[in-house]
């Protein structure tokens, strides 16, 4: 291409580039035309957000498996092994599951504490040497990462300077005197070697490209470049800028909104390393990107719309509880109890507290100060309660000995169930009597677990033997099943009910069985022994009272036998009064209807209401016989 023919091009897509400025709300369109390697103009700081930390992209440690000691060991390993600037992600997730764990120990501590007849409100955490040694690592760090900052920023201004150096050796280019081939290879050597340099002071950053780009352009105005070098470095660039779609477009499917916009800003800075593409295909590429562009950019400002209406919900419910804690902290508690009630109920607020996150920047400190401020306010209270509460402590170690004497005497006691239920009564107290005074705490609760551990491990041992006899019932009473699974009914009724009875009073001989079985292995034999019943050539009255009489056994080997039963008889001697009454309503009902004309009908069916009523009757009073045979 000659000299001219060049100039006049690269006019044209210097007009364009005129023509075309970048909209400041959008990503910034490829307007700059020139030849090789040519960059986009750069974006304000509101267009562009700062590019990912190199962190983002290393895989994550798992600290949670180490203890405090290997986290200090790890903390300090990585201090002075590893970049600095590095290290906010892992030493923000060592820095948590130190302070988990501490948490941990902490609780223990405070639980030991209470456990020795202190109130906890009193209690005061002090540090030990893995905490101290801790908080010193992390102001060394701290310190080393603002030195690396104040670093950066000087390493910035000497970038800013090597990058000027590029570009007055790109000016020097024009007036060299050297083959075209030479001239063009030192041009992209310094290309290279702007790429190569770090970054600059963000306010330098847009007069920087600007001049880099004025005089890319003026050195390819000048030098005399053959077409099929410029055509194949316009091809390569936009192969090149196609893969970025490609790339770009990819990021739709990425399910972090905040990690495909940052990936997005990286692929920018490529897209202005590139360069020109053919002038025929500049729209459509340039169009391409800017699409994909728009909808991650889209995907960021609905994100970040949603964080707004989270905070600000958070805000709602952290107020919530502002309102709870305020009204905790304004009541007036007369007893131990009461505090340690309106205590549980302060701290249960506390722990919902810590699983909100932040409310909106202006309100988040004035909310947390309230909240706290009535936190303070509701255990200072706490605490002025219990300074005159020793005396209190002092009645309730005379309780607690009382109730240690008592469970002494039943220690050899072999009414298990009464005595059983007696320990538990005297646990029960126990429990709602309080804090002793801490010298004789440990020693009265010895005294009174000593007795009931006594007491139980004779009872454990004495149904130990009842467990083993249980276990035999259980195989008796599988073989019954398994025999009456294999019985067949004869053709005569009789003999067949009167076996099927003999099956049932076997059944009912049979003692108890494992708890976890009893429901299992009655309902298998009722549901068998009832079909049994079905199959016989019997009436309904007969059938109903043997599938009743099952039932009533069934019964027995449960522990609520006497409240079924009774509750049963009293269920069948109500239906006996109401079917009494009920005939003699519907038999007055005849004798008024007998008097009417065209009343047959209703005379049936009155008539026939008394024969059901009667039969029932029947029925009821044969299965109230027996449930009097069993009580």
């Amino acid at each position: 291409m000659e000299a001219n023919e060049l100039k006049n091009s690269s006019q044209e897509e210097t007009n364009l580039n005129a023509e075309n400025q970048p909209n400041s709300s959008s990503p910034e369109k490829e307007t700059n035309e020139t030849p090789a390697n040519t960059e986009l103009s750069q974006p304000s700081d509101n267009d562009i957000p700062q590019k990912p930390d190199d962190n983002e992209t290393k895989e994550t440690v798992d600290y949670s498996a180490l203890s405090r000691e290997e986290l200090v060991t790890t903390f300090r390993k990585l201090l002075h092994t590893k970049p600095i600037l590095e290290l906010k992600e892992p030493i923000n997730q060592i820095r948590d599951r130190f302070d988990e764990a501490s948490k941990v120990l902490e609780e223990q501590a405070k639980a030991q504490f209470v456990a020795s007849g202190e109130p906890v409100e009193l209690f005061v955490p002090q540090p030990d040497f893995l905490q101290k040694e801790f908080s010193a690592l992390l102001h060394e760090y701290r310190t080393k990462r603002d030195e690396e900052k104040s670093n950066s920023d000087n390493e910035k201004e000497k970038n800013l300077q090597a990058k000027n150096e590029v570009i007055e050796g790109i000016k020097d280019l024009i007036n060299r005197q050297e083959s075209l081939n030479e001239t063009f290879q030192e041009f992209r050597a310094l290309q290279q070697r702007w790429r190569e340099i770090g970054p600059v002071p963000q306010a330098a950053l847009h007069d920087l490209w600007e001049t880099f780009h004025l005089h890319v352009e003026n050195f390819y105005n000048y030098i005399k470049i053959n077409n099929e070098l410029r055509d194949l470095d316009l091809k390569k660039n936009l192969e090149s800028k196609i893969t970025l779609c490609e790339k770009a477009e990819e990021l739709l499917l990425e399910s972090s909104a905040v990690k495909a916009f940052k990936t997005l800003q990286k692929y920018h800075d490529q897209w202005r390393e590139i360069g020109p593409v053919p002038r025929d295909k500049k729209d459509e590429v340039w169009e391409r990107f800017k699409a994909a562009t728009a909808q991650i950019n889209q995907r960021q400002q609905e994100h970040f719309e949603n964080l707004r209406h989270q905070l600000v919900k958070n805000l709602e419910v952290k107020t919530e509880l502002c309102v709870k804690a305020e009204a905790l902290a304004n009541e007036t508690l007369n007893n131990p109890k009461a505090w340690e009630e309106k205590s549980k109920e302060l701290i249960d607020l506390q722990q919902i507290w810590k699983t909100i996150g932040f409310a909106p920047k202006k309100e988040n400190n004035l909310v947390y100060e309230r909240f706290r401020s009535a936190c303070d306010l509701f255990f200072n209270k706490k605490r002025e309660f219990f300074k005159d509460y020793k005396e209190v402590q002092h009645n309730n170690l005379q309780l607690k000995t009382e109730l240690c004497l008592k469970a002494e005497a039943m220690m050899e006691n072999n009414d298990w169930k009464k005595t059983t239920d007696e320990y538990i009564k005297i646990q029960k107290k126990w429990k709602e009597i309080g804090p002793v005074p801490r010298k004789q705490s440990d020693a009265i609760w010895k005294r009174f677990r000593t007795a009931c551990d006594y007491f139980f491990d004779r009872k454990s041992k004495f149904f130990s033997h009842i467990d083993e006899k249980q276990d035999e019932n259980l195989k008796l009473k599988e073989s019954i099943i398994e025999e009456l699974q294999n019985f067949e009914l004869d053709n005569e009724s009789d003999q067949s009910f009167e076996k099927l009875q003999n099956f049932q009073k076997k059944w009912a001989e049979i003692g108890f069985v494992p708890i976890k079985e009893k429901d299992r292995i009655n309902q298998a034999f009722r549901n068998l022994i009832n079909q049994k019943f079905d199959h016989l050539n019997l009436d309904e009255v007969d059938k109903n009272l043997q599938k009743f009489r099952n039932k009533l056994e069934n019964w027995k080997t449960t522990a609520q036998f006497n409240e079924k039963i009774t509750a049963e008889r009293n269920k069948t001697i109500g239906k006996l009064k109401q079917l009494e009454n009920d005939l003699i309503v519907w038999e007055n009902n005849i004798g008024f209807f007998a008097k009417s004309k065209n009343s047959d009908a209703l005379i049936r069916d009155f008539q026939h209401k008394i024969e059901s009523g009667k039969r029932n009757m029947e029925l009821l009073n044969k299965k109230l016989d027996l449930i009097e045979e069993m009580l």
